[in-house]
C-alpha cells in the first residue's frame, strides 16, 4: 500500500513539474511582437496618402506571399521531414482555379481564394496517397516528377490558354490603391498560415508529425497512423499555398505555366525554411524576409544577372556555416534566441 502511494506521489510530482515547465515556456513565448508586426503591416498602406510607395507595398506583399508559402511548406518539410520540391504545383492550382473563375464568371479571387485552397488541398491529399509511400530521396524525385508532369499538362491544356496563358481582368480601382485589396488578402493568408503552423506544432497531430520526422518506423509501432498523418500534413500544406497562388494570380493579372511551375519557386520555399530554421514557427518567416532582402539588394546593385544568384548563394552558405539549424533553430538550441523571435 505504501509503495502504491509512493508511486502515485512521484507521478503527481512529475505532472506538477511538467505543468510548471509548460507555464515557464509559455511565459517566455512572445505574443506581443507578432501582434505588433501585424498591426504595422496593416497600417503600412497608409503611406499611399503621401504617394510613391507602390513598389514598397509590392515588395512587402511579395515577402508575405513567400512567408505564407514557406510556413505552409514547413508543415510537411519541417514538422514531418518530407522534402518536397514540387509544392509550387499547388501554387499553380490555386492561381489557375481562381483565375479561370474570374476570367469566365467575373468573381474575384479575393472571394474564391479559400475554395482554391480547398481544391489544392484535395489534389494534395490524392497526390500524397501516392507519393508519400516513398521516403527520402525517392520522395524528393517524385515531387520533381510531379512538377514536370503538371508543367507539360498546363502547357498543352487549351482551356487554360496553354503555354501562352490567360490575361485576367483588373479591379476598377485607381492605380494608387489597386494593390491594397491583394495586400490585405495576402496579409490575412500569411497570418492564418503562421497561426495554423503554431497550432499544429502544439497539437497532438503536430507531435505525431514530429515523431514521424524523427523515426517513422518507431512512430508507427507506437500506434501513430503514419500514412494518415503524412497525407493530412500534405493536404494542409497544399491548402495555404493554393490560397496564396489564387491571390497572386489575380494580382499580377495574368496566368502562365512558366510563372508558377518553375523549380525556383519550390526551391525558395525550401531555402527560406532552411535559412530561418526548419521545424520552427518563426523560422520560415525570418527566412523569407532575409532571402527576399538579399535578392533585392543584389538585384539593385548587380542587376538580374548571375551575380545576383551567386551573391545570394554565398550568403546562404555563410549563414548556414554559422547557423547549421537555421537562424532561429540554432539560436534556440544555444539559448540565445531573442525573445521577439520566440514564437514556438
Amino acid at each position: 500500500m505504501t509503495m502504491q502511494m509512493d508511486v502515485s506521489d512521484v507521478i503527481e510530482a512529475r505532472r506538477k513539474h511538467n505543468r510548471s515547465l509548460a507555464r515557464e515556456k509559455a511565459s517566455q513565448r512572445v505574443v506581443a511582437f507578432p501582434i505588433a508586426l501585424l498591426v504595422i503591416l496593416a497600417a503600412l498602406p497608409a503611406l499611399q496618402f503621401f504617394g510613391g510607395y507602390n513598389y514598397l507595398l509590392h515588395l512587402v506583399l511579395y515577402a508575405m506571399m513567400y512567408a505564407a508559402m514557406a510556413s505552409s511548406w514547413n508543415i510537411l518539410g519541417g514538422y514531418t521531414g518530407y522534402i518536397s520540391l514540387g509544392h509550387n504545383v499547388f501554387f499553380c492550382i490555386g492561381g489557375y482555379f481562381s483565375g479561370m473563375v474570374l476570367a469566365y464568371s467575373g468573381v474575384t479571387s479575393l472571394i474564391t481564394a479559400p475554395v482554391a485552397g480547398l481544391v489544392a488541398a484535395a489534389v494534395g491529399f490524392l497526390v500524397g496517397l501516392i507519393t508519400l509511400r516513398m521516403r527520402g530521396p525517392t520522395f524528393i524525385i517524385s515531387s520533381i516528377a510531379l512538377l514536370m508532369v503538371v508543367r507539360i499538362l498546363f502547357d498543352n491544356w487549351h482551356f487554360v490558354g496553354g503555354a501562352n496563358g490567360v490575361t485576367l481582368p483588373q479591379l476598377a480601382i485607381d492605380v494608387q490603391w489597386t494593390k491594397l485589396p491583394y495586400y490585405y488578402a495576402m496579409l490575412v493568408v500569411v497570418s492564418l498560415t503562421v497561426y495554423a503552423s503554431y497550432r499544429i506544432k502544439h497539437s497532438k497531430f503536430g507531435l505525431g508529425l514530429r515523431a514521424i520526422s524523427q523515426d517513422e518506423v518507431k512512430a508507427e509501432s507506437a500506434g501513430i497512423n503514419t500514412r494518415l498523418y503524412k497525407v493530412s500534413a500534405f493536404a494542409l500544406s497544399a491548402f495555404f499555398v493554393g490560397m496564396a497562388g489564387a491571390i497572386w494570380g489575380e494580382y499580377i493579372t495574368y496566368l502562365r505555366p512558366n510563372i508558377f511551375l518553375i523549380v525556383l519557386i519550390a526551391a525558395n520555399m525550401v531555402l527560406m525554411c532552411i535559412l530561418g530554421g526548419k521545424g520552427t514557427v518563426a523560422g520560415p518567416v525570418v527566412g523569407a524576409v532575409l532571402l527576399i532582402a538579399f535578392n533585392e539588394f543584389f538585384v539593385t546593385y548587380f542587376g538580374a544577372s548571375e551575380l545576383n544568384i551567386l551573391g545570394t548563394g554565398v550568403i546562404m552558405v555563410i549563414a548556414l556555416m554559422f547557423f547549421p539549424a537555421g537562424i532561429v533553430g540554432t539560436l534556440a538550441k544555444a539559448g540565445k534566441l531573442p525573445r521577439f523571435l520566440n514564437w514556438d
